[in-house]
Formats: C-alpha cells, structure tokens, sequence
C-alpha cells in the first residue's frame, strides 16, 4: 500500500498511466545497487532517490575532491573530504527520509561485489574504469541481474542495459572484450558537467522502466551521446555467443 504522504509525494509519476499505483509500488519495493558516486552517479542516485525506489545501495571508496564539484552534482563544497557515500546518505536522506540507504564504503572485491549484486533486483554501472565495469558486467551476468551501464569522457557519452534474464541481451563484455578502449579518466582527458548529468539521468530512466515494468528499454542497443553537436545515435548490438563472459559454456 502507499501511504496518504507517498501518493502526495510520487503524484507526478503516479498519474502516468504506464507508472500508476501498481508501477510505484514496484519502486518502493525496489532495490538498486549504485557503482560510483561521481559525475553519473550523482543524478542516478538523486533521481531514484526521488522517484521512490525503496532501496538504494551505495558503493564508492572514494573521497569528495573539488575538482568533483563541476559535475558531482550530489556533492557540495561541505562535503570536500568527506566519503562520498557518507556525502550521499546526508542528500538522499534528506530529499527522500522513505528510502533505505545501504552503504558500501570499501571497494567491492570479487566475493563483496557478488554479494552486493545478489541483494538487489539491478545494478547501475556508473563507475570510471573499465576493470571496474568487467568486474560489475561479470557479477551481473552471474546473478542474472540487469545493469544499466553509463559511460561519459570529454564530450561523448554511451549509454546501454545488459539483461541476462532475456536470452538475446548482449553482455558489456560482448561489445567491449578485453578493453582495447583507452584506459584515459576525466581527470586526464576532461568533461563537460552537463554531459555526465545526461547521461546519468538517462541511466536513472532506464532504472525505472525495468524496476516499474514499463516502455522498451536499451536492451541490445548502444546510445552514442555526441555534446559538441548535440546529436545522438543509436547503435544495435548482439550477443556474442562465443563470449567468455556470458557465452554457453559460462551460463
């Protein structure tokens, strides 16, 4: 049941026919796992934070910098020093009190990570590197657990949602292998604050539809986000069924 206060509080989304009553009761009985609390993982958090999922597990080992500041839009100048995780429970528990914070401060190794995908129904990937994003991409696929997956550098975004539980999804690990990808940070190759919100607001969506059982989500197809000229493209993408990943031999 929603309360008086819960239906005061989500009515905007509840009056879409496609959310309605049932589609939030799904939320509030949701749980998310968020891998990085930075520049995409700022407007994920807030916006499922807000939209009333019910349960938001947190993972960063990392400590708020300045130079966060331009795009870590969670954080505040208050927060430089502080543990990411410890700044995200003060600002989501103060635009949602309803919501259960869960709060992973270390960072997740191979046996924590899977126990971490484990307890929640999807993970969003909104981490930096790509050892990361393989060991999240692994654990998912272990799990059967979708994962939203955000990446943001310079002025060009991607974006796409691995399912396991659909026997045509693709892996991150099948569209990306080994990671010839260059292994360059925001801090070595620069971003756009804006971009990463996109980014990150758009894996927030897709979050939603899968959690509230609505739209088409980005399963099987990579959004290519370009800022400079404010173009976006759509790419389609299979499964490889000789992965190492997500393959035959390995489900």
């Amino acid at each position: 049941m929603l309360s008086d206060e819960e239906l005061l509080r989500y009515s905007r989304q509840v009056l879409l026919s496609q959310v309605d009553i049932d589609g939030q009761l799904k939320l509030k009985a949701g749980r998310a796992l968020i891998v990085g609390l930075g520049g995409l993982g700022s407007p994920v958090a807030l916006y499922l934070a807000a939209a009333g999922v019910g349960e938001l597990h947190l993972a960063d080992f990392d400590t708020v910098d300045l130079t966060n500041l331009q795009r870590q839009v969670l954080h505040d100048t208050a927060s430089v020093g502080m543990s990411k995780v410890d700044s995200a429970l003060q600002r989501l528990a103060a635009i949602n009190p309803q919501v259960k914070l869960v709060a992973h401060r270390q960072a997740l190794d191979e046996d924590s990570l899977a126990a971490a995908v484990a307890a929640v129904d999807l993970v969003l990937d909104c981490s930096d590197n790509f050892g990361t994003r393989e060991a999240v991409n692994a654990a998912c696929v272990a799990a059967g657990k979708p994962l939203v997956s955000g990446a943001a550098i310079r002025l060009e975004g991607q974006l796409s949602v691995f399912d396991p539980r659909r026997p045509e999804s693709p892996c991150y690990h099948c569209l990306y292998g080994h990671g010839s990808e260059a292994e360059l940070t925001c801090s070595e190759a620069g971003v756009v604050g804006p971009l990463v919100g996109l980014v990150g607001s758009l894996q927030a969506l897709e979050a939603l539809k899968l959690l509230a059982g609505f739209g088409d989500p980005l399963v099987g197809r990579l959004l290519l986000v370009d800022a400079l000229g404010t173009r976006f493209r759509e790419l389609r993408v299979k499964r490889d069924p000789a992965c190492s990943v997500c393959g035959p031999a390995h489900g």
